[in-house]
């Protein structure tokens, strides 16, 4: 008995739909795939972005301890900038992470007091550059004690002197601990200070 007109628009109306949701299908597969693709390239792109920012241009650190104080605070949260010093020299005065060579694995921040060349003594809690006074105004309080630059120490190429804000309860160029440091010891420049927010700004 053969099929009535009826019953070959329903099959052929049910072939057709079949054959649209198996198009819609692979076409959610796609879209899925595409997606899964771009969000792979996204992580990716951030993954590769971050390494670039933190190994050549700023790196977060956090404070540990007061031999900055008052301009910087224990558990501050800082960014360092790590490109300035690929193109310029440090500068006087400016706050500076590098590493301690005496326990590696650990940096120091301080304040870059004398620079290559010059001759650092501290006499009568005076800081002296070069035989002349230097005019700053970012130590707590007098230097109570000189240790070895209560002698003249002359730097050397790309050698600091460096010191901490906290004069009396720092270890800083003026420990041999620590003496001078070598340019290649430096990290960056403190740049911008992220936490607490209410003291959130760049550094000076």
């Amino acid at each position: 008995m053969s099929k009535t007109t009826n019953e070959h628009e329903d099959e052929i109306f049910q072939y057709v739909s079949r054959k649209d949701i198996e198009k819609k299908r692979k076409k959610k597969e796609k879209s899925l795939g595409r997606e899964l693709f771009s969000l792979f390239i996204y992580f990716v792109f951030v993954i590769a972005i971050s390494y670039v920012i933190v190994t050549f241009v700023g790196q977060r650190t956090q404070v540990s301890g007061s031999s900055m104080y008052p301009t910087l605070h224990n558990e501050d949260n800082l960014i360092i900038d790590k490109i300035s010093y690929r193109f310029n020299d440090p500068e006087r005065f400016d706050i500076v992470v590098f590493e301690y060579l005496g326990e590696p694995g650990t940096h120091y921040v301080k304040r870059i007091i004398g620079l290559p060349g010059e001759t650092v003594q501290i006499k009568d809690s005076i800081i002296y550059i070069n035989g002349e006074p230097l005019e700053e105004n970012y130590g707590a309080e007098a230097i109570l004690a000189a240790e070895r630059a209560g002698e003249p120490i002359t730097l050397g190429e790309d050698e600091y002197f460096v010191l901490g804000d906290n004069r009396n309860h720092s270890k800083d160029s003026r420990s041999y601990e620590v003496g001078n440091v070598n340019k290649s010891q430096i990290i960056g420049k403190v740049w911008i200070r992220i936490w607490p927010l209410s003291s959130f700004g760049k550094v000076e």
